[in-house]
């Protein structure tokens, strides 16, 4: 048996397989969902029956996403398709326009950074690695009659299809289809005599059974009918002569008649078959066709798209062939490689069930913004892994310990109040909550971590307080539950008792609250709050690269201010209008060459949604306005009728050109 070997394929005679944590999701966005469909999902809930199928968007790194997938996802996806990144060093950049300026850049995310390097940080053994394990888990969610599509490049296509033969198995390998590159895309790597024009788009399925819907694809030309031989079919069959118009007719060596007898008979009575003038021989009528049957060449239409600023934006046509070839309607697709959202776009236009998954945030509000694009784009939730990645995380860094139940058993739990983001509390850090006991050392290894990729220095003696820096007090914000109002309370309280005075002293101490997730209405009330004690308190995200081992190595972990958005509020009888008044960013967060090209706050809102009723449960996307590269104007107004008088609670997302977001909580009472 002939095998591809790299470091690091087995360990102790045993292969090395992909991360199994089964982490639960954190519904974080519902889009689309009317009241009614609203209230219904609600009452399943608290009923404990099965909601209705919603689309999912999903935000996280693919090695926690997929396997978090498999508890109620294995062997049920039809089709997957993939584009992975080809790592050959170029094509990462995102092309952004500024409202009213320039086309620039857009980087790569440090989180993306880092899963490039983490890919090549042994050359091509731990890319061998990375994508055995990709495919191993794909594997597993394929349903036993589904296909998968891989999409790869000429330095690389050739390991990844071994180590798709090994995963899938070689008798499952149906085809290398060969699709269009577009110039700009090509990338050179040494000196090649011979430009690049395509990509290679394997084919496998995960048995035999697979199921091709066999399609046809459109001719450049009408192709006219034609008399065609009857007997030029390579190979022999038995019995091997024809009877046409009462006389037996026999192939030539080596061919046999293309027809059955019966088929024979049947096509000559319909004028199908004649003699030919010229040899005697049987012929049969080739009808005019429009269309051909589909094979490996899939160049007669585009490859790849530039309506999103991506560089490696899949076709929609590529994506239509490939979707209608190998599912049916209302079948699972999926792709963990989104992009820019082809894949899901053209599930949902085709009726099929989509998962979407990718590691940037930018492609996520990039795919929301183009699912939203699609007139009767059905209700579909977005996603992420929260608090239980970084619990995972937590635990395998700073000491292991007994995860919670919804942990070990996967699962899609309703989505409570601290996973939407919303209004509820909590007592104390969880390192304080053992009567006066002291802390884990789980816990004090988490936060000195923190507090020295924010390079603060700890502080002892306090329940809220766990470091300072500059002059300033810090507080680290557990892994698990957003930082609340009450907790900025018990925050300014002891940041007093610190500075060793009382509320009503001239001097103004501060705080800089460092956490993972902040309570919707946090960044001004709170402020607010604080600012009547004389405490002047900034709050910090700690960012998804602190769990990357490779960022925290290099350097790349940053934190930053959260924005602030200003909202106009005017009501009328049972009428509210919304008004965006200002939103700020904090200018460290903004690339130097954006900063340059901002003449108005304005031009940093990309998507801004309105939840005209919110419930606490999750943020629900009833309105939403945003930039389109053929549309780039934006409305900052908005109103809504409610249909009965009282109190309702509205929350504004908005959304910046990077993807970052920003929300504000209001209060409304309506007559």
């Amino acid at each position: 048996m002939t095998e591809l070997i790299w470091d690091g394929k087995y360990k102790d005679g045993k292969k090395q397989g992909p991360v199994r944590i089964a982490l639960p999701f954190q519904t974080i966005e519902t889009v689309n969902e009317s009241a009614q469909d609203r209230q219904r999902t609600l009452e399943m809930f608290a009923q404990g029956r099965p909601t209705e199928w919603r689309n999912r968007l999903i935000w996280g790194d693919k090695k926690y996403v997929l396997p978090s997938l498999l508890p109620e996802f294995a062997g049920k996806v039809n089709l997957i398709y993939i584009d992975p990144p080809f790592f050959t060093g170029t094509d990462q950049q995102i092309v952004i326009r500024i409202p009213d300026g320039e086309f620039i850049e857009k980087e790569p995310s440090v989180v993306e950074e880092a899963a490039y390097r983490n890919v090549w940080r042994r050359g091509s053994d731990s890319f061998c690695q990375w994508t055995y394990e990709t495919l191993w888990m794909l594997h597993e969610l394929l349903d036993p009659r589904g296909w998968i599509f891989i999409r790869h490049d000429q330095y690389w296509s050739h390991y990844v299809k071994v180590i798709a033969d090994e995963v899938f198995g070689k008798e499952n390998f149906h085809n290398e289809i060969v699709v269009n590159r577009i110039h700009k895309n090509v990338t050179q790597q040494g000196q090649i005599s011979v430009p690049i024009a395509t990509d290679s788009l394997f084919l496998c399925s995960k048995t035999p059974d697979a199921e091709f819907v066999n399609i046809k694809r459109r001719l450049e030309q009408v192709r006219e009918g034609f008399w065609r031989h009857m007997d030029d079919s390579s190979g022999v069959r038995h019995p091997p002569e024809r009877v046409v118009f009462g006389k037996v007719f026999h192939p030539p060596p080596g061919k046999h008649f293309k027809f059955s007898q019966a088929r024979v008979d049947r096509m000559a009575a319909e004028g199908k078959i004649r003699l030919s003038e010229k040899t005697g021989r049987p012929e049969y009528w080739v009808e005019p066709a429009q269309e051909t049957i589909l094979d490996s060449d899939w160049t007669d239409i585009p490859g790849y798209s530039f309506t999103t600023g991506y560089p490696t934006e899949n076709s929609e046509a590529l994506l239509e062939r490939a979707i209608r070839a190998c599912s049916r309607p209302d079948e699972l697709v999926l792709d963990c490689f989104v992009g820019s959202g082809t894949t899901a776009a053209v599930a949902e236009k085709l009726n099929r069930r989509w998962i979407a998954c990718d590691l940037g945030r930018f492609a996520i509000h990039t795919t929301r913004k183009r699912l939203l694009g699609i007139p009767g784009v059905k209700p579909f939730v977005v996603q992420n892994l929260g608090k239980y990645e970084r619990q995972a995380w937590q635990a395998a860094e700073f000491g292991v310990r007994e995860l919670a139940p919804a942990l070990e058993g996967g699962g899609n739990p309703p989505p409570s109040q601290h996973e939407s983001g919303g209004k509820a509390t909590h007592a104390a850090p969880r390192a304080e909550q053992s009567a006066g006991k002291p802390p884990h050392s789980r816990e004090l290894s988490y936060r000195k971590f923190i507090l020295d990729l924010y390079h603060a220095t700890p502080v002892s003696g306090y329940a809220w307080l766990h470091g300072t820096k500059a002059g300033r007090m810090v507080h680290v914000g557990a892994v698990d539950a957003p930082v609340t109002l009450a907790d900025v309370k018990a925050i300014a309280k002891e940041v007093w008792k610190a500075a060793g005075a009382g509320k009503d002293s001239p001097q103004k101490a501060g705080v800089d609250v460092l956490g993972w997730e902040f309570a919707f209405e946090l960044n001004e009330t709170a402020k607010q709050t604080a600012a009547e004690s004389r405490v002047d308190v900034t709050f910090k995200k700690i960012p998804h690269e602190a769990l990357d081992k490779k960022a925290v190595e290099q350097g790349d972990v940053k934190f930053f201010e959260l924005g602030a958005l200003a909202v106009d509020v005017k009501v009328k009888n049972r009428e509210v209008k919304l008004t965006l008044e200002d939103f700020v960013i904090p200018i460290d967060d903004i690339p130097e060459e954006v900063r340059k090209a901002i003449k108005h706050w304005s031009q940093l809102v990309d998507y801004w949604a309105v939840d005209w009723d919110y419930k606490g449960d999750t943020f629900h996307n009833q309105w939403q306005s945003y930039r389109t590269r053929k549309d780039p104007k934006i409305s900052l107004s908005t109103s809504y009728n409610f249909p009965d008088a009282g109190k309702y609670t509205i929350v504004v997302k908005v959304i910046d050109i990077l993807g970052n977001d920003t929300t504000k909580t209001l209060q409304v009472a309506v007559k």
